[in-house]
């Protein structure tokens, strides 16, 4: 599901939201997600794929990223991915990049649902990025960049509407943090959060 998020502590609005059209064994896939800070967009990151399904579970994903920075340097990346429902039902979205100057990337996404009720569900979130070489201009470091381990109570009033409270901790590891300590931000950052949740 679509969400729109306030992080509390960062006084930043989030979106991340994914959209289809096609068949269930191949479709167009677009998946957009960004942080907006004192009503500017301060970093966006839009995928443009094809997804072909793998088996009953999975789909494989083969397209483009676009990553734009208000205060940076834009990025392209070529994405290969996978993204479906693993075993004891976890939600998952793999995809690995290549971009220009030899640049690498990896994204992961992990989400589960506890249903404590029909209306009332649990959901433990993991989310990490990976970089196979510094990234100076964007705050970016090699090897693991940063980590986000969240868990969200959303009540959901139909399938289509769910707002949602929780707590979520992001931390940044090796020259990501470093380059965010110089900054003057913090290197690890918990937070409250709410939001929506959203299906069309």
């Amino acid at each position: 599901g679509d969400r729109f998020e306030y992080q509390e502590d960062s006084e930043t609005t989030v979106y991340d939201l994914q959209a289809w059209y096609g068949t269930t064994y191949d479709r167009l896939v677009i998946k957009a997600e960004g942080d907006i800070a004192d009503g500017t967009l301060e970093e966006s990151s839009t995928d443009l794929l094809w997804g072909h399904a793998l088996n009953a579970y999975f789909d494989t994903q083969l397209g483009v990223r676009l990553d734009q920075y208000d205060e940076g340097k834009d990025r392209q990346w070529l994405a290969l991915g996978l993204q479906g429902l693993a075993p004891y039902w976890f939600e998952l979205d793999v995809t690995a990049y290549v971009g220009d100057n030899g640049r690498t990337a990896l994204a992961a996404e992990a989400e589960y649902e506890l249903l404590l009720t029909q209306r009332l569900i649990l959901q433990p979130r993991a989310e990490l990025n990976l970089y196979g070489k510094d990234d100076p201009d964007n705050g970016l470091g090699s090897g693991l960049s940063d980590l986000a381990l969240g868990v969200r109570l959303r009540y959901e009033f139909s399938r289509q509407f769910a707002p949602y409270i929780g707590v979520e901790w992001m931390g940044t590891y090796g020259d990501t943090a470093d380059y965010r300590r110089a900054a003057g931000e913090n290197d690890s950052d918990p937070q409250i959060v709410a939001g929506l949740r959203f299906w069309f």
